[in-house]
């Protein structure tokens, strides 16, 4: 489980109430429009507001260090955050990243730099500034993250709020493991099942345990940007990230979910689960082949299906429900149902 692997997600929700506890007065000072806990957080600012997220690459980072390969971990560091400012209906324009070093390295930093620009180009933002730190008594090698900004119009503002009973849930293909959940896949190959980096991933000998795990986060600026634009009615957007599909919770209160047609997950999952990890901790920890939802009224469902199918593959996956413990029930892929 997550917390065998060192991460305990419900500790982390304590410590967080924690610091927001202490922070909640300063949303006084400004306009704002979201609240905690949302995926991306918006000031007014007249007739528009800037969305802004930030995030990291985690764990993945000690994956990019076992293969010696540093060039896509920039690509994850923007997509964590722009995916997440998308979750509000507004359009990434910039960002700046923040690298931690334990001692400067040029040839590593210019991999990294690779893959930032590779992302922001994905991304279309621009990277406008950052920081660098050299923390030798604190950092092991480097930790890299960033923060961005979007606009949107206020009008336009998409929180979940007009979620329905109905509504169809549309989800979009990941690339993998995204940057979510390494720490337990970490344990599950090297610790507890002592595969190398190299080795390939039991029963697929087309690819290496490693450069499944290193395959870069999706950016999905480019389907987002142009359903929003669209004359379609968005309900709610879902960056899927870390705590799986238990993140569609962050969205409309008051809302379940039944999502009964996920595509077959990618072998990285299956391997996982062969390999120990319960099927309910999978779909509570891991994208499971999904790594955006968009929620949407049923009439216009295949329009929104056709504009995603210009970028990635999409599935309608289920439907949202009225629900007041806000239940995500799943068929999994071994046909049994979970909720989380």
């Amino acid at each position: 489980t997550y917390s065998e692997s060192g991460v305990d997600i419900s500790l982390e929700e304590v410590t967080v109430s924690a610091l927001i506890s202490k922070l909640k007065e300063t949303l006084s000072y400004r306009e704002v429009i979201t609240e905690s806990g949302h995926f991306a957080a918006l000031v007014k600012l007249g007739d528009r507001a800037i969305a802004m997220s930030t995030d990291g690459v985690g764990s993945k980072i000690l994956v990019a260090e076992m293969m010696e390969k540093y060039d896509t971990v920039g690509i994850d560091c923007i997509a964590m955050v722009v995916n997440d400012i998308l979750c509000v209906g507004a359009e990434p324009i910039a960002m700046v990243d923040y690298l931690a070093v334990e001692k400067p390295d040029p040839e590593i930093a210019e991999q990294i730099g690779e893959g930032l620009k590779e992302g922001c180009r994905q991304a279309k933002v621009a990277m406008i500034g950052g920081e660098t730190a050299s923390l030798p008594e604190i950092i092991s090698n480097f930790d890299l993250a960033g923060t961005g900004i979007g606009i949107v119009d206020v009008e336009n503002i998409i929180t979940g709020d007009k979620i329905v009973d109905g509504d169809v849930l549309i989800g979009i293909e990941s690339s993998g493991i995204h940057s979510n959940g390494l720490s337990l896949a970490r344990k599950v190959f090297f610790e507890d099942n002592q595969f190398k980096v190299n080795d390939k991933l039991p029963g697929y000998p087309e690819t290496s345990i490693g450069e499944e795990l290193l395959k870069p986060t999706i950016i999905y600026v480019n389907p987002i940007v142009e359903l929003i634009k669209s004359d379609l009615e968005v309900h709610g957007l879902a960056h899927i990230t870390g705590g799986g599909f238990t993140n569609l919770k962050r969205l409309k209160k008051g809302r379940g979910y039944n999502i009964e047609t996920l595509p077959d997950p990618k072998p990285l999952f299956k391997v996982m689960h062969k390999l120990g990890v319960p099927l309910e901790e999978m779909y509570r920890v891991f994208n499971m082949g999904i790594g955006f939802v968009v929620i949407v009224k049923s009439e216009d469902a295949k329009k929104a299906i056709d504009i995603i199918k210009k970028y990635n593959l999409a599935f309608k996956i289920g439907t949202a429900t009225n629900d007041v413990q806000e239940k995500v029930s799943i068929k999994t892929f071994k046909k049994d149902i979970i909720t989380l």
